[in-house]
Parts: structure tokens; sequence; C-alpha cells
């Protein structure tokens, strides 16, 4: 019953209702869009370095005035933060894992939304959730915080060449939702790790830190922890805030951490990292290798 209890408290955490995900046993044999043997599935298996990379690509992610403009005006975001990023978690999870019909409906159901976001920044600039520099940003922004959290707490000796190919996977996935390379910054959406630290960089132009992006960092740091583990929630932020880009630092007005308590965060979340994955071990990655197998 213990051990039950605390899948069931992690699950909450990870965006889920705290059930097993069997929804992801079916249909036998099916690999959805990248299958068991991809860097995809090997990324984003990980629930503690998700976690922290999730929090990094949404700070990220607030920092673009009209990528923040369109979540601002047409989500609640501001009243349950803990259920925009529930959804967010549910999408990477139904596009990473799902069978091929879950992915492609996961897809199209942000497509029809983003396909109603629209509006104009109090500055006066008009948005468009269906951008492609704005759809890029938010994927830019999610691919490299993923994969340096991997770096960090799974798998510091990841070869480059599985490193491209995880960024070559997922650019998929914009393009799936309408990313068109043309008039992006760099004319292209990023197929390796040299390329999307490029790309990073080729944005910061348009990024700043407002008012609004304020408001989410404060929102993050004392966003209420509901079911999670007491302090585990804002030990996942404050290790977020440690891994971003050196750049983000000045930008976000925020001391550059030093090397000794990015360390400790680090081994902070190591020490957790094993009994959280030993709770999420029969989980959504688990019953989508369950579901190929049986094929």
């Amino acid at each position: 019953m213990l051990r039950e209890a605390l899948r069931r408290r992690v699950r909450i955490v990870a965006g889920g209702d705290g059930r097993a995900p069997v929804q992801y046993l079916q249909p036998a044999g099916d690999p959805g869009l990248f299958g068991p043997d991809s860097q995809t599935w090997r990324v984003h298996a990980d629930f503690p370095a998700m976690m922290v990379g999730g929090i990094g690509a949404l700070l990220l992610q607030a920092l673009h005035p009209l990528a923040l403009a369109g979540v601002w005006d047409h989500s609640s975001f501001r009243q349950d933060l803990r259920g925009r990023l529930a959804r967010t978690a549910r999408f990477i999870a139904e596009t990473s894992y799902g069978a091929t019909a879950t992915a492609e409906q996961a897809l199209a159901r942000v497509r029809a939304i983003h396909a109603q976001v629209c509006g104009r920044h109090p500055d006066g600039r008009e948005y468009r959730a269906d951008d492609p520099r704005l759809l890029y940003w938010v994927h830019l922004s999610e691919t490299w915080s993923f994969l340096h959290a991997h770096r960090v707490f799974v798998d510091p000796g990841m070869p480059p060449a599985r490193r491209d190919l995880y960024f070559d996977e997922m650019a998929r996935i914009p393009i799936a939702l309408g990313c068109v390379e043309q008039g992006l910054p760099n004319a292209r959406i990023a197929r390796g790790e040299a390329q999307a630290a490029e790309d990073l960089l080729a944005y910061r132009e348009e990024l700043e830190f407002s008012e609004r992006s304020r408001f989410v960092l404060d929102l993050l740091r004392h966003m209420p922890a509901a079911d999670a583990p007491g302090g585990l929630q804002q030990l996942f932020v404050q290790a977020a805030l440690h891994e971003l880009p050196s750049w983000a630092y000045p930008m976000m007005q925020l001391p550059a951490p030093s090397p000794l308590r990015r360390e400790a965060l680090r081994a902070s979340i190591r020490l957790l990292a094993q009994p959280l994955r030993w709770a999420l071990k029969d989980g959504v990655a688990a019953h989508a290798r369950r579901r190929v197998a049986r094929g």
C-alpha cells in the first residue's frame, strides 16, 4: 500500500491523475512516432530529469513576449499553473510514447487550439500561436532543456551522435504542428545539438524579462505543492533555475549560480532520483515498451 501511494503521488506530480497509464498498452506492436530504439524514448523516460528540463523550458518560453502573450491571454495558467503543466506533460507523453493514432490525435488537438489563439501584445504587436517563429521557440526551448537535464542527471557521457539524433528525431514535432523552416531565425529546424545552440542564441534579440515573465517566475516559485511529496516541487524549480543557459541570468536579473550551489542541487536531485524512478518504473515508458513487445 505504501508503494502504491508513493507511485500515485509521483504520477500526479508528473501530470497524471495518479492511475497507471494503461492507455499506452494498445494497440499491440504499434511503435508510435519514434519507437523503443529512439533517443526520444531514452531521453524522455526519466521523471526527475524531465521535471527539471520542463520547468527550465517554461522559464525560457516566458522570455519571449509574443509566445507568453498567447498563453497569458488564452489560458488559465495564472489560476491553474498545475493544470497547464499537466496538459503539457500529457502532450509530451502522448507524442513521445503514445501509439501512432494517439500521437496524431494529440498533434491535431494542439493544431486546433493554436488556430484559435491570436491577439495583440500590449505593445501593439500581433501574435498567432501557429506562427512558425513562436512554434519553433517553444520547441527549441523544450528540446534543449530536456536534453541538457538528461545529460546532467542521467547520462553525462551521452555521445554527440546520439545527442544530434535526439534533435533530428524531435524535429518532426514542430513540423507536424505546422512549423515551416522558411522565416525561422536560421531558416531551419535544428537537426543537431550545435544547430540548436546557435538557434537559441539567434532568438536573444526577441527575448525580454518583462513583468509578465517575472510573474511566471514568481508563480513557479510559489506554486502550491498539492499532492507532491513535501519540498520536492520546489527542489525541481530551484534545480531548473540553476540549469538555465548562462545568458539567461543577466536577462532575468538573477545572479549566476555558483558552482557549489549548482552541484549541491544536482546532488539533491540525484539522491531523490532513485526512489522516484522506482515509483514510476511501471509508468508511461514501460507501458509503451510492453505495447511494442506484444506486436
